[in-house]
């Protein structure tokens, strides 16, 4: 077999490649290692399993890549890629509803809609309407996003067509690539201090853990708004509970949290201004199938010796969510 569909979880590869063919999981590659050693290029998507440099020599000797269907390969890539194995991720793919769920909450935000509806459900519409011009709305307001990588760079591109200035705050993007985006680069503590919406956006690793934390969110401005699509545990949960506590003023919409869900006894669960969402950012539903689509494409044009798009490298793991 050249080609298999690798993972532990056999109902994610049917929904996101739309097969019926065999799905094998690690403790078949383990069980009979001679079946795969002709094995050139695996697909998988969430739920892709660990292996260490030795399993991979010892179970995929000819394995020359791995078509990830999903976004961050940080769980598993490594050992491949020091055994010279190839990675391809879907990192792309999976960035385009994710953007697309952050505009719709700065949008959203920039409104006062979340603080606005809340008040208009206990009947007091004057309060809710008087609540509402508060905010900004969508025209001349600065909107803070952390961490420029794929989906940062696509949330800045999508909010072009709104009448709304990007503040970033990313020390690995370059100049010209900020030029090129017609974005400032400023310090994180600017784009809390001026930015009406912040969004994080941030490689996951353990430079960014617990980067996020209390005088940041202090400093943000009247009626401001957090959104977290990155990752829980770059946020200083305590802190951030802490200032929604005595800053009912501000929002923070928190599609990930550390841990995941909260824990039962979490004041995120019953603060006002605290939006939770269940991880909903990325593919789901009918969006999944882009990235099994976009592995497909990478996959011909791997085949046919063609330029790739999505090749993920050592150095690239260094910056990555």
């Amino acid at each position: 077999m050249k080609t298999i569909y690798l993972c532990e979880n056999e109902r994610h590869v049917r929904n996101v490649y739309g097969t019926s063919e065999r799905v094998f999981c690690k403790e078949d590659m383990l069980q009979e290692p001679a079946r795969f050693r002709n094995t050139e290029y695996v697909f998988s998507t969430w739920g892709m399993p660990q292996f260490s440099e030795d399993e991979i020599k010892d179970t995929l000797p000819s394995l020359k890549a791995v078509f990830y269907a999903a976004g961050s390969v940080q769980k598993f890539a490594r050992p491949f890629l020091n055994c010279g194995i190839k990675v391809f991720s879907a990192w792309a793919a999976n960035a385009v509803p994710v953007a697309e769920y952050t505009v719709a909450q700065i949008i959203l935000a920039n409104k006062g809609f979340f603080s606005s509806s809340r008040l208009a459900k206990t009947g007091d519409r004057q309060a809710a309407t008087q609540n509402s011009r508060a905010y900004p709305g969508n025209y001349s307001v600065k909107i803070g996003i952390i961490g420029a990588g794929m989906i940062g760079k696509l949330v800045i591109r999508m909010l072009k067509q709104y009448n709304l200035e990007a503040l970033v705050f990313d020390p690995f993007l370059p100049d010209a690539t900020a030029a090129e985006l017609g974005v400032e680069k400023v310090s994180l503590e600017t784009i809390f201090k001026e930015c009406q919406v912040v969004s994080n956006h941030l490689a996951n690793n353990a430079q960014t853990q617990g980067m996020l934390g209390g005088k940041l969110f202090e400093s943000m401005l009247p009626n401001a708004t957090f959104i977290n699509t990155g990752r829980g545990a770059q946020v200083v949960e305590n802190d951030l509970i802490e200032v929604l506590k005595n800053r009912p003023d501000l929002t923070a919409v928190l599609d990930v949290t550390f841990p995941e869900p909260p824990t039962e006894d979490s004041e995120f669960y019953t603060l006002p201004n605290c939006i939770l969402t269940p991880h909903i950012a990325g593919s789901a539903g009918n969006e999944v199938l882009r990235m099994g689509e976009y592995m497909r494409r990478e996959y011909q044009s791997f085949l046919k010796n063609e330029p790739c798009k999505y090749e993920v490298t050592l150095e690239m793991l260094k910056t990555m969510a």
